[in-house]
């Protein structure tokens, strides 16, 4: 059976495969110790288990749910967007809840993407934009982040990029940015909001580490005018220790809901109520919550910097997420390299640069999910290896 052409030079998402190898390490009695994916190891807030549990066993909660997501959770989001941005959104007509952000970047993609269109993507950046535009049968045009620029985008470059590609339909943007960790201010935002308006480009956000290791969390819809131009994408997975529940949102103008909605009515049918209203709990929780988790973060983030002066890499300790971005030394070819010296010679996997564009090869980046004694473990196998 022949797979179809949108699945050409799509392969099998990066860590998919690595947790394959790693699980057959394992089974060799390797013990691997995996610093690789930005799975939040610690709970949510005992109130939002709580919701759960008690809504759970209701017999009126386990029929289909509206398709644009209970009111309780759009009002609740609203309220957590005016909270922590300063960003008015109406909860009937400008919030849709996604089963994740992940599948919001795949939605926007199928809903304006037609085959050709271009879409601007970071370089380095998550490879999910890449793969999204090209199964909805768009092109990438790759824009450079560079650390000279402090991995902001080149203005210049992209005006270039418009000029000769033509017909970019959309761009996606990421800040705090993932993989290097870098922060906006409010200028760049401002000029994404000019570029896009100047452009007719829908310019697509994705902000879901915005609350980690971070006093300042922005939105880009924070801007004036933004929503003629810009949708943005959140989630509760990194913020609320939530990544395994499947909550993210969609925020933008009533027309780009209503356009992505035409799509993603046609692929699910809503999330499970109770999980809706444990989320709308989430979202409700104050600043001590944010600070308890970063708390743990931070303490964290003091080892894998411990971790990184071992191999010799280099790093800037402004960064914030919960991963840590570094460049790797000269005597390595590319991060591939060292993250496999590492992993085969330590049982300790750290992700490759690499896989998040050819900007990102003389790099490595280390999760900060696994708890102390796993980075203090590693620092010790690392050690022994004298690497």
């Amino acid at each position: 059976m022949k797979t179809a052409k949108r699945l050409d030079g799509i392969g099998e998402y990066y860590f998919s495969q690595k947790l394959r190898e790693i699980d057959e390490l394992n089974k060799q009695g390797k013990n691997v110790i995996n610093l690789g994916i930005g799975s939040p190891d610690l709970p949510p807030h005992p109130d939002v288990i709580r919701v759960l549990q008690e809504e759970s066993p209701k017999p009126n909660v386990h029929a289909y749910q509206s398709y644009k997501g209970s009111p309780v959770l759009r009002t609740a989001i609203a309220a957590w967007y005016k909270r922590w941005y300063d960003v008015e959104l109406n909860p009937d007509t400008e919030i849709l809840p996604l089963i994740g952000s992940k599948e919001g970047i795949m939605h926007i993609c199928m809903t304006y993407l037609d085959e050709g269109d271009g879409a601007l993507v970071p370089n380095p950046g998550y490879p999910t934009y890449r793969s999204a535009v090209k199964l909805a049968g768009g092109e990438c045009v790759d824009y450079s982040l560079t650390p000279g620029s402090g991995w902001y985008p080149d203005f210049d470059e992209l005006e270039n990029l418009v000029r000769s590609q033509g017909r970019i339909k959309l761009m996606w943007v990421n800040y705090p940015h993932m993989p290097t960790g870098n922060l906006p201010d409010k200028g760049l935002f401002e000029r994404l909001v000019a570029f896009g308006k100047k452009h007719g480009i829908l310019i697509c956000h994705d902000n879901p580490y915005s609350f980690i290791l971070n006093d300042n969390p922005m939105s880009l819809l924070s801007v004036p005018g933004a929503k003629d131009v810009v949708v943005e994408l959140n989630s509760l997975s990194k913020s609320q220790n939530m990544a395994g529940w499947r909550v993210g949102t969609l925020s933008g103008a009533k027309e780009r809901i209503d356009e992505v909605l035409r799509f993603k009515s046609n692929m699910d049918s809503g999330m499970f109520l109770p999980l809706q209203l444990a989320a709308a709990k989430a979202l409700s929780l104050g600043k001590e919550w944010y600070d308890s988790v970063n708390a743990v973060y931070r303490e964290r983030r003091v080892k894998v910097f411990e971790l990184l002066e071992l191999l010799g890499c280099e790093f800037s300790k402004e960064q914030v997420g919960m991963f840590v971005w570094a460049r790797i030394p000269a005597s390595y070819s590319d991060g591939y390299a060292l993250s496999d010296k590492v992993l085969y010679e330590c049982g300790v996997f750290i992700t490759p640069g690499g896989i998040f564009g050819s900007a990102g090869k003389g790099y490595v980046r280390v999760s900060l999910c696994a708890p102390v004694v796993k980075f203090q473990e590693s620092i010790e196998r690392i050690k022994a290896k004298a690497l």
